[in-house]
């Protein structure tokens, strides 16, 4: 029966590179469907199909919260150093330089002060691409200086938190930072300033445990990671089946863990609202 199949001829090989340019599209990680990029980015890279909130960058969202977009920046020069000679598969001072020049920030964290519809407040927000916005020393340092700062300006404090957890890089020296950085907020609180706390996607482990869940208000973006372990670590370790949406930010609402589940595109219009009611009267 052979001379009834259709021989298939070998497709050729195509030489040079792909005639799309990549990142033209990206798939959704909500629906797996496949969106244009620059649609995503018109859209504060919010699916416009099904909502998914894709992660941004420390500079975004210091352009989505502020007026003018920018702000102006504090502790820039502050820079990480490797107390400890740390290595892994890699040296960790070479680790630094990497994503430093990937990134063009030395460290995980960016201090501004600027104004959200007219009120001048300090904001704080964290960069997940590098080393996966971990806490170490600068971390602990700039979040301190950006409360110490509000204080001596009489000026709110906003955190956007989007971290992985302390930087097991510098050890105990990071794990320091949370009771730095509390102390300091507890400075802020006395003085009766008000403190927001901004959850975004992820938002975990000594973080989670320390500044992130210690503001006025607790807002978190639709669909965020917030915990201290992660789900997989957790059913390893209980042995049981979670829940479903467990440590995403609806279901922690639900439980009181969060004051407000917020879009992004409503984010800066409630901040600005919530900082008007929480704001002291002269």
């Amino acid at each position: 029966m052979a001379w009834f199949r259709k021989a298939k001829k070998p497709k050729p090989v195509r030489a040079g590179p792909s005639p799309v340019p990549q990142g033209l599209w990206v798939k959704c990680d909500g629906c797996r469907e496949i969106i244009y990029s620059k649609e995503l980015q018109r859209n504060l890279r919010i699916c416009p199909k099904c909502g998914h909130h894709f992660r941004i960058g420390a500079r975004s969202r210091i352009e989505l919260l502020t007026d003018d977009g920018t702000g102006e920046e504090h502790f820039a020069g502050v820079r990480p150093t490797d107390p400890l000679g740390f290595r892994d598969t890699k040296a960790y001072k070479d680790r630094l330089e990497q994503y430093q020049e990937r990134l063009g920030e030395k460290d995980a964290v960016v201090i501004v002060t600027g104004d959200i519809e007219g009120i001048p407040v300090v904001l704080a927000a964290m960069e997940y691409g590098f080393m996966g916005g971990s806490m170490g020393s600068v971390v602990g340092e700039k979040i301190t200086r950006a409360a110490e700062l509000a204080v001596d300006r009489g000026l709110p404090l906003i955190v956007v938190s989007a971290s992985g957890g302390a930087r097991m890089q510098e050890g105990v020296l990071s794990l320091m930072q949370m009771g730095k950085i509390s102390v300091a907020l507890a400075r802020l609180q006395s003085s009766g300033l008000p403190y927001l706390s901004i959850l975004t996607d992820p938002t975990t482990g000594g973080v989670t445990a320390s500044f992130a869940m210690l503001g006025d208000l607790n807002i978190a973006e639709p669909g965020a990671l917030i915990g201290f372990a992660g789900p997989r670590v957790i059913q390893q370790t209980i042995g049981e089946e979670l829940p479903e949406g467990f440590q995403r930010s609806e279901f922690l609402l639900q439980r009181g863990f969060l004051d407000m589940v917020v879009q992004r595109t409503e984010l800066k219009a409630t901040v600005a609202r919530a900082l008007r009611h929480l704001q002291p009267v002269h």
